[in-house]
């Protein structure tokens, strides 16, 4: 049976002889094709930075975010096609909605994880619907629970992460995520690790424009999730800049 799943990939219901549901792995490759999205946990919150690719000069600033309020206490990341990121959160507010009209109480992350999981597993059974083409991040900050994020692709498996990473550049992405002590670190600092990573990993040669979107939630935000102050965004893109800068720099050395 060849590897592009002739005659298997017609239905995200039908099983290829070698046990893949091959629509699975394309929706995989639409995330692939999507900018970077990374979430960080660390000691005090948790802060999620997204790379989203602008295509035309034309767009307005701001329009198409890739991170959205899902509950006050709980934010959320994306990578992969936007109208299906859209389609989530709206999903996951509606079940933070219905939490909190019933037991009068903000939805447990771990119970909205298994609730949006469920919900992206069920396009993965029947051959009239496709999977969902993205991978959303998970995160949120509250007292009794500290920290928490979880990520959750297509396939509708969720983890509970310290480091998540998304997009055209997971892999680098990943590789520097597994260099910080984030155990140790509090989202001041994440923030700007965040954001470094994000212009690392950003390919200048088929992407030239990009939005950096920075939020944030923790203790400091007294568990709110929010988009990062401006102040601290633009210490933030300074921060990774001159890192970028550093990089190229010893690079050159290295050739020379």
């Amino acid at each position: 049976m060849s590897s592009i799943g002739t005659g298997y990939d017609l239905s995200a219901s039908q099983f290829s002889p070698d046990g893949r549901v091959f629509q699975i792995e394309y929706a995989d490759k639409a995330v692939e094709n999507s900018g970077t999205a990374v979430g960080i946990r660390g000691k005090d919150g948790v802060v999620f930075a997204v790379e989203k690719i602008v295509t035309s000069k034309l767009y307005e600033k701001g329009a198409n975010r890739r991170i959205f309020n899902i509950d006050t206490h709980v934010g959320m990341a994306a990578a992969g096609l936007i109208a299906d990121a859209r389609q989530l959160a709206e999903i996951a507010r509606d079940e933070a909605a219905s939490y909190r009209s019933d037991y009068r109480a903000p939805i447990p992350l771990d119970y909205l994880n298994q609730r949006v999981s469920t919900y992206m597993h069920a396009y993965t059974l029947y051959s009239s619907i496709r999977p969902f083409g993205t991978t959303v991040m998970l995160g949120s900050w509250d007292k009794q629970q500290g920290a928490q994020l979880y990520s959750m692709g297509p396939n509708g498996v969720g983890y509970g992460y310290w480091g998540a990473a998304a997009g055209k550049a997971k892999s680098n992405a990943k590789t520097e995520l597994e260099k910080l002590k984030m155990k140790d670190m509090t989202c001041a600092e994440l923030v700007k690790e965040a954001a470094r990573i994000i212009y690392m990993v950003h390919d200048e040669v088929k992407d030239k424009m990009f939005e950096l979107e920075l939020s944030w939630v923790g203790d400091f935000t007294n568990g709110v999730h929010q988009r990062v102050p401006n102040d601290v965004h633009a210490e933030a893109e300074k921060f990774a800049k001159s890192a970028l800068e550093e990089d190229s720099d010893s690079d050159d050395e290295d050739m020379s």
